[in-house]
């Protein structure tokens, strides 16, 4: 198929409205336009760069698991939430309770991603498996009466209230499985000769038109981009997430999925995806970068701690991981008294490491902003 003859797909009409039914996308795809040569050159050069940065940062997990933190709170504050970062690496007693349903919402994510993380390890990626992260990602949340983990056997709509003043109305739910097992056969084709960079913009694309789930599909669709480039070993680790620069470019990303539909122009929405991995992939180079500057920066005041020099490395690395503590909580990580914690934190208050932002005598919360910035 060349992409510039796309045929995006046929309206149908159902009960008293149209439904979109899009063209099966497992086959082989060429394009006449230099400009997507051109972006996915660039696009493959920085995502093998980024991806270098997981294989020589040191403990790199560590800082992992605030990429992925940033992308559950973005990807969600796409679909509405209002967790920011430095929310979602709270515990549930520290976040206001009309904010908990919306924090809920993110540790979901990151439990759904860091499943499907070790699901590929044993499983290829496939429908069997979005349907498990889905049913993760929508546990005891605001999705959690709408089949979490099940294809929907009803149909849905994008915008407006109803289906008769809807924005876009997605295939009938009897056609999902069908349109699911050629998505699936696409991701995995070696019969034919696509481009991983151009198959997972096509079927991010594809995945958001079929719209397969009652709730949660724009969250699982971008999922569904990391999920992907892990599966095909273009990175290591989970370190490319489109979220942040989706919902910076709301507005953009929504008319370019429109926009395939609306006039059969799948290049336009290539050039848009290619062009978020360059940026977010740059942007994740420039991270990693302060992260190894900041941590030696960090190294060389440790070492002015004298005998409490052991115990501050071991706060560090866990504030790389999670960036708001209390002193209960020094004292229970490091097993110490609560005084020897204290004096740890007030050293580390001191040095400019830790800022307390509570503004209580008792029960106070200190964040590692400099660092907690790095992902802001």
């Amino acid at each position: 198929m060349k992409i510039e003859n796309y045929h995006s797909g046929t309206f149908i009409q159902q009960y008293q409205y149209k439904s979109f039914m899009p063209t099966p996308v497992n086959e082989e795809w060429v394009w006449e336009d230099p400009i997507i040569n051109t972006l996915l050159e660039s696009a493959t050069r920085a995502l093998g760069e980024l991806n270098a940065f997981s294989l020589i940062v040191p403990d790199i997990d560590l800082f992992i698991h605030m990429h992925v933190l940033k992308e559950a709170s973005q990807s969600s504050r796409i679909e509405g939430t209002q967790t920011h970062m430095d929310e979602a690496v709270m515990d549930l007693s520290q976040i206001d309770p009309e904010k908990r349903d919306d924090w809920q919402e993110v540790q979901n994510y990151v439990e759904a991603m860091n499943n499907a993380l070790i699901e590929l390890k044993t499983l290829p990626l496939s429908v069997r498996l979005l349907k498990n992260t889905h049913s993760i990602l929508m546990q005891g949340v605001r999705g959690e009466h709408k089949s979490p983990g099940e294809f929907r056997t009803s149909q849905n709509w994008i915008g407006g209230s109803n289906l008769s003043n809807a924005v876009f109305i997605p295939p009938h739910h009897n056609d999902v499985p069908d349109l699911m097992s050629d998505l699936e056969k696409f991701w995995h084709n070696d019969s034919i000769h696509v481009p991983d960079l151009i198959k997972i913009a096509i079927s991010h694309y594809q995945f958001e038109t079929v719209h397969p789930f009652l709730d949660g599909n724009g969250r699982i669709g971008r999922l569904l981009i990391t999920l992907y480039l892990i599966s095909r070993r273009l990175l290591n680790k989970p370190s490319l997430y489109l979220s942040d620069f989706l919902e910076q470019h709301r507005g953009s990303y929504y008319d370019a999925l429109t926009r395939v539909r609306s006039s059969n122009d799948l290049g336009h929405w290539i050039k848009f995806f290619l062009t978020a991995v360059i940026e977010t992939a740059e942007k994740g180079k420039q991270t990693f970068q302060a992260i190894l500057a900041l941590r030696n920066e960090l190294e060389s005041k440790m070492v002015t701690l004298g005998r409490r020099a052991e115990n501050a490395r071991a706060l560090l690395l866990s504030l790389y991981r999670k960036p708001v503590v209390s002193v209960n909580d020094v004292a229970g990580l490091l097993s110490l008294t609560h005084r020897s914690a204290n004096g740890l934190v007030a050293q580390f208050v001191e040095l400019g490491i830790l800022e307390e932002i509570t503004g209580y005598q008792r029960n106070r919360m200190f964040v590692f902003r400099k660092y907690l910035g790095l992902f802001g």
